[in-house]
């Protein structure tokens, strides 16, 4: 008989955060190649029930995605049915949680518990096995991929009148302070003092009220930007096709952003934060480009804005890194490569 796995996350489709996107993708590629999965999503379904009905599906492995949210549950579970756990563990997990004095003792425990823990780039698995060397042996890296289908159209002209000659800057992620989502406002304003052509469109939910609220505020009165709202991943594509510049201005990520790998693999130009986790996909002038602080991000928006043939040339040059390093095929053969040390699965 075929082995059942149990994928438990925080979010799942049709929420339209990252952990959402990153799992359903995840779990297609999973089903396609023979794997008897179900997910449960924690934020609609009580524990009890899902106890209940991972109870019923009777798994052969417990996968969990999200340490600090997912972990625990997912551990008394594995735990209760002698099974082995999975954990896959995101930017929050590894930035954040593992080193905050209230949340690290779960994460640890669950870490800890785990069979094996995948990480999306070998930074994060470093950052893990400082903290807890004795689990070094137990991470494996799975880049994440991007699966971008054409699928439904997101109708612009109809959210936004843009003028016929214009520069879109789409900042696509979640409203949320790790994403700074003011950064751009002030260079961007001087930006378009001199190139009134450019505008500014983020799209995405709110997921910290008080961060919505502050960016709300700061869009008053800006002609030039406008916040769309919350948008169904099918249009997504759609959306990144009509983007001249796609923009990460996160202070930290997993090790991958599903927004930077998503417009490179639209053949979009990226414009993003000098941090470790864009730098894993962002080279500087190459597949994109990366700013410092305030300034930098003027100077390269303004580089950017007024040079179309440079655009062209990085979304190419992203494109065909995506392309050639992380197809969907790659990871899914990873998380089969996982599971097989752990239990039988389908080979085809």
């Amino acid at each position: 008989m075929p082995s059942r796995i149990a994928l438990l996350t925080p979010f799942a489709f049709p929420s339209v955060r990252g952990n959402a996107v990153t799992v359903d993708r995840i779990g297609r590629g999973l089903r396609q190649r023979g794997i008897d999965l179900a997910i449960w999503d924690l934020s609609a379904t009580p524990e009890a029930v899902v106890e209940a009905a991972v109870e019923a599906f009777a798994p052969s492995l417990i996968h969990a995605f999200h340490a600090y949210r997912s972990g625990p549950l997912a551990l008394r579970l594995a735990r209760h049915r002698e099974l082995p756990l999975v954990v896959t563990l995101t930017g929050t997990d590894a930035n954040h949680d593992l080193f905050d004095p209230e949340r690290a003792p779960v994460v640890r425990r669950v870490l800890e518990g785990a069979a094996a823990l995948v990480v999306f780039h070998e930074s994060i698995g470093e950052r893990i096995s400082g903290a807890l060397p004795d689990l070094r042996g137990r991470i494996v890296t799975i880049a994440q991929s991007a699966l971008l289908t054409a699928g439904e159209p997101f109708d612009l002209p109809a959210r936004w009148t843009l003028p016929a000659r214009r520069t879109l800057f789409v900042f696509p992620a979640g409203v949320r302070m790790v994403k700074n989502p003011r950064l751009p406002l002030a260079p961007l304003g001087r930006v378009v003092a001199r190139r009134p052509e450019v505008r500014l469109l983020y799209a995405g939910p709110v997921l910290d009220p008080d961060e919505g609220e502050a960016l709300l505020q700061a869009l008053d009165g800006l002609p030039w930007a406008r916040y769309v709202g919350t948008m169904p991943h099918a249009q997504m594509a759609s959306l990144l096709a009509q983007a001249d510049v796609v923009l990460n201005c996160s202070v930290s990520e997993g090790g991958m952003a599903n927004s930077v790998l998503e417009a490179l693999a639209m053949g979009r130009a990226v414009l993003a934060s000098d941090i470790e986790g864009n730098r894993s996909l962002v080279e500087e002038g190459v597949t994109g480009l990366l700013f410092r602080d305030e300034r930098d991000f003027e100077r390269q928006a303004e580089r950017l804005a007024g040079d179309p043939a440079l655009r062209d040339r990085l979304g190419a040059a992203g494109r065909a890194h995506v392309r050639a390093l992380y197809p969907p095929e790659r990871e899914i053969d990873g998380y089969l490569g996982v599971y097989r040390r752990l239990v039988p699965v389908p080979s085809a």
